[in-house]
């Protein structure tokens, strides 16, 4: 595996690992306490972007072991969407689900919609609301992140 998409990769399942680790955080007052931390500190905003996050370096490391070609410019976020969105477009992620899931019918629009989602919701919840009304929406996340970014695994292993 190329070491680029595997450092990637490898983002991804910290992003994963950081937003588990301050969701417990959150939600573990024996946690709280023993970082001393003040009554009703949350960190579910930091859950939904770290979420994003991993959903994000998983594309981007499937986008590259497909050798697509990825400018290193500000507005990579979008970029990285309207490839994938394309590779969606084209049967190609469809066709490769179908590959790893012969019975299971996984819609590769589920993968897309995971994406814009997240994407949405990262702006959202980082930037416009309150850290504590984002309990339910961060555990989403979460788990988006989790599913998405197995899928996205799965397709670069089986590039090798």
């Amino acid at each position: 595996m190329d070491s680029k998409v595997s450092l990637l990769l490898q983002r991804a399942d910290n992003e994963i690992l950081a937003g588990r680790s301050l969701k417990k955080l959150s939600e573990d007052e024996k946690e709280t306490i023993s970082f001393e931390l003040p009554q009703g500190t949350t960190f579910y905003s930091a859950v939904i972007s770290h979420s994003y996050y991993a959903i994000f370096y998983s594309t981007k490391a499937y986008l590259i072991s497909k050798n697509i070609n990825l400018k290193s410019t500000q507005g990579q976020h979008q970029q990285v969407y309207f490839k994938f969105k394309k590779h969606v477009r084209d049967g190609i992620i469809e066709e490769e689900l179908l590959k790893i899931y012969e019975e299971v019918k996984i819609k590769a629009e589920v993968l897309l919609d995971i994406i814009k989602n997240e994407r949405d919701k990262r702006h959202n919840f980082t930037y416009e609301t309150i850290p504590q009304a984002n309990k339910s929406p961060a555990g989403e996340s979460l788990k988006n992140a989790e599913f998405f970014v197995s899928h996205m695994k799965r397709f670069v292993e089986n590039e090798e």
